[in-house]
């Protein structure tokens, strides 16, 4: 039995996200004790004084990690972060997280073991309990499915909503050194299929390659804020790129934005590699992808607070919806901001949470 549909329409015309807005435009939340549902970083429920977050994601082999360059502990480990990068994005703690996982029987014991060795070792470095999950066979690769589950108190909760015209918008760390890694990484391998004998050459690549294999959340900053009773206007987390996670910001808070493109942080690494590669280290870092770092907006109010904050940097401005998007170049130009970070459904994902 086979499902036919004559008007068939290639979800690749409506992305990821134009898929997820047309399959849940309809969602009427129908419980009180549901706070937030699909259009966040994690949805948000209450059962007590706390709120609860919960975060949902689907690593696919052949998609999400390719097994030539991806070693199982790294994956596990990155799994977990990914996935607590979320909560974070939402000013949460997370607190538990459960696995799945769908494998073919080409994975040994040793093999899943070696992959739960990173599980294991991120969640005692996140302070999480791996409470539960499920295991199935598969008839291809291996699939993993991640659910994370956090808590906040409701007035330190931060959605993608709440910036308004006049909000600073900040980003943790450095960006774009995900994306140079992954493209070591491809070309490592091409080179390797094309001729066996050459060994891969990643000598002192450590810091992009890590950053790709072994990512880490940003829990600093939670705690940063905590400590300086600090609540972004709005925030979320940089894995589809910052040009792309901007405008999700934009448009559920409905504003505009301007960064700075001399503000933007980039490693020596990156730029260096990114030029190596014909490539604008500016164009890695706006739509690289994977770098899970924090973008978030605050109050001007709040400014003293972010200046003295360890590895933020101030990028730009949110303004009024009717200007747009815009990039303010180094050589003084002004350029409507595109989003060209992840095409999901070219050969990626599509998440709800």
């Amino acid at each position: 039995m086979s499902n036919s549909f004559e008007n068939r329409t290639d979800v690749n015309e409506l992305g990821e996200f134009g898929l997820i807005d047309h399959v849940t435009k309809n969602i009427a939340l129908q419980h009180d004790s549901s706070i937030k549902g699909v259009g966040d970083d994690a949805a948000v429920l209450k059962f007590g004084d706390k709120y609860t977050v919960v975060s949902t994601d689907l690593l696919v082999e052949g998609i999400h990690f390719d097994m030539m360059y991806s070693p199982l502990k790294h994956l596990g480990y990155k799994s977990i972060v990914v996935n607590l990068s979320d909560i974070y994005a939402m000013n949460a703690i997370p607190k538990q997280v459960t696995v799945s996982m769908a494998l073919t029987n080409r994975y040994s014991v040793e093999a899943v073991e070696a992959l739960y060795e990173g599980i294991h070792l991120a969640c005692k470095n996140y302070n999480v309990d791996l409470v539960g999950g499920d295991t199935t066979s598969s008839p291809s690769g291996l699939t993993l499915s991640i659910t994370a589950i956090g808590e906040v108190d409701p007035e330190k909760l931060t959605l993608r909503s709440g910036a308004s015209p006049g909000d600073i918008l900040c980003v943790t760390g450095d960006l774009g050194a995900a994306y140079l890694g992954l493209q070591l990484l491809e070309r490592e391998k091409q080179i390797y299929l094309s001729n066996p004998g050459i060994q891969p050459d990643l000598e002192s690549q450590d810091y992009l390659i890590g950053r790709q294999l072994k990512p880490e959340a940003r829990a600093d900053a939670i705690e940063y804020f905590y400590k300086n009773k600090l609540v972004p206007t709005a925030m979320m987390d940089i894995s589809d790129g910052l040009a792309s996670d901007l405008f999700h910001i934009c448009k559920q808070s409905n504003v505009g934005a301007f960064i700075e493109e001399g503000k933007v942080p980039i490693h020596p690494d990156t730029e260096k590699k990114a030029l190596d590669f014909n490539m604008d280290p500016i164009t890695a870092a706006l739509h690289g992808g994977e770098d899970y770092e924090l973008l978030f907006s605050i109050k001007e109010e709040d400014l003293d607070k972010v200046r003295f904050m360890p590895g933020v940097f101030i990028i730009g401005e949110i303004i009024d919806s009717k200007d747009g998007i815009k990039l303010h170049t180094t050589g003084g130009n002004i350029h409507d901001l595109k989003a060209q970070g992840w095409k999901h459904f070219d050969n990626q994902e599509a998440s709800e949470n």
